[in-house]
């Protein structure tokens, strides 16, 4: 069985630069990696300096695609659709060394989907045991917890700002995986542009909230040109406070060696 890294947070943390360093790291020293942008707005193909066609390369447009053809066209009855399924999404992973794309893509239209829904959680379960690694970038917010998409996890990152209300929001999540009972073993947060110490306020927010800190990265001052420019993160320096800071996490988590954060 893979191990599933799941990576979430609000916007505007980082989360998805994150997320791309981790699984570049993890392509790189501990292949195979499957990467999912479970995020519609799709960027982490961006970060990872992939190509995206929304309409054959993600879930969205593969469902969309999917659901014409039951609902308006008709599916050809000498082929099962749990096997077209898995055919179109294996066909539609953006390959790269050492790691697959899966992107999710646009959320679902109006038209039932709940059949398809269903095939598709059966695929991408048989598709994952093919890999040493899954990596999920999720959405902002924290839909993906109440909906119960984020289970079956080793390893939640929770990512914010240091602000009290970044940390409460990670709080909150932490506390409604709990009580909603998905199967993530491990949960821990990473605060992101942290550039002095941590005030009273936040050390005892995380003390009360019982929300383990696995890392504290500085503020990167390379990122921002990067992606003004819709440049991969594989452009960071080898100083990169953020390229250090995931290198950090990997290694904490045992997932890479630790001679590499050295």
């Amino acid at each position: 069985m893979p191990t599933t890294i799941a990576i979430a947070g609000k916007g505007g943390t980082g989360k998805t630069a994150i997320s791309a360093l981790l699984i570049r790291f993890l392509a790189k020293h501990s292949p195979p990696v499957l990467a999912v942008d479970g995020d519609p707005a799709t960027n982490l193909h961006i970060a990872l300096g992939l190509p995206l066609d929304d309409q054959t390369n993600t879930i969205g447009g593969i469902r969309e695609y999917m659901e014409h053809r039951i609902y308006k066209e008709g599916f050809d009855p000498g082929v099962p659709k749990q096997d077209w399924l898995d055919m179109k999404i294996r066909e539609g992973l953006v390959e790269s060394k050492g790691l697959d794309l899966l992107a999710m893509g646009r959320s679902e239209g109006p038209g039932c989907y709940c059949a398809v829904n269903h095939m598709l959680r059966s695929t991408l379960s048989r598709l994952s045991k093919s890999y040493r690694f899954v990596v999920i970038d999720n959405e902002a917010g924290m839909e993906h917890i109440s909906r119960q998409t984020t289970t079956d996890v080793d390893t939640l990152l929770l990512i914010s700002n240091p602000t009290v209300a970044g940390v409460l929001a990670a709080i909150r999540a932490q506390k409604l995986i709990r009580e909603l009972r998905n199967k993530v073993r491990r949960i821990y947060l990473v605060l992101n542009r942290v550039n002095e110490e941590l005030p009273d306020r936040l050390t005892s927010l995380l003390e009360e909230g019982e929300l383990e800190l696995l890392a504290k990265i500085p503020e990167d001052p390379y990122i921002e040109g990067l992606e003004a420019e819709g440049r991969p993160l594989t452009g960071l320096p080898q100083d990169s406070p953020l390229r250090k800071g995931v290198l950090e996490i990997l290694t904490k988590l045992r997932f890479v060696p630790a001679r590499l954060a050295a």
